[in-house]
């Protein structure tokens, strides 16, 4: 598989267990969120391993939290993502943040921000319905 770091453009992997699409609307997310990792050019493929193995090895023991991953490429930066099932329980997003911040072994000023589903949905909605009315672009 060809590595994060390797990709040109805009690109996005997603890794999700079986049976869960990386859709917010899915039955597995539609109460969940995701923690969000901005991360500087050339760290996204240790950073992205380094998750995947934290995943596939339980290290978040978090039950069945844990949904998937995603990583994607930009032009000025990188983002990792982690999505789990259950926006509402704080002190599983909070082990979640934890862990996060220990197997990706992230400097302390590593800005990490939650968003549920919900909100993201809401905010694309918002903004393609501002689109829509100010023209249909």
């Amino acid at each position: 598989m060809i590595r994060p770091g390797d990709l040109t453009g805009h690109s996005d992997f997603h890794l999700f267990k079986e049976g869960i699409k990386p859709m917010w609307e899915d039955d597995a997310n539609k109460s969940g969120g995701k923690w969000i990792i901005r991360l500087r050019k050339g760290l996204a493929s240790r950073c992205w391993e380094n998750l995947i193995l934290a995943i596939l090895g339980e290290q978040f023991m978090v039950g069945e939290e844990i949904c998937g991953a995603v990583v994607s490429v930009r032009f000025q930066e990188d983002i990792i993502s982690i999505w789990n099932k259950t926006a509402s329980d704080q002190a599983t997003t909070a082990r979640i943040r934890d862990t996060l911040r220990r197997v990706l072994n992230l400097p302390p000023n590593t800005i990490m921000e939650y968003k549920t589903h919900t909100d993201s949905i809401k905010a694309w909605e918002d903004f393609h319905g501002l689109v829509n009315a100010s023209g249909g672009r």
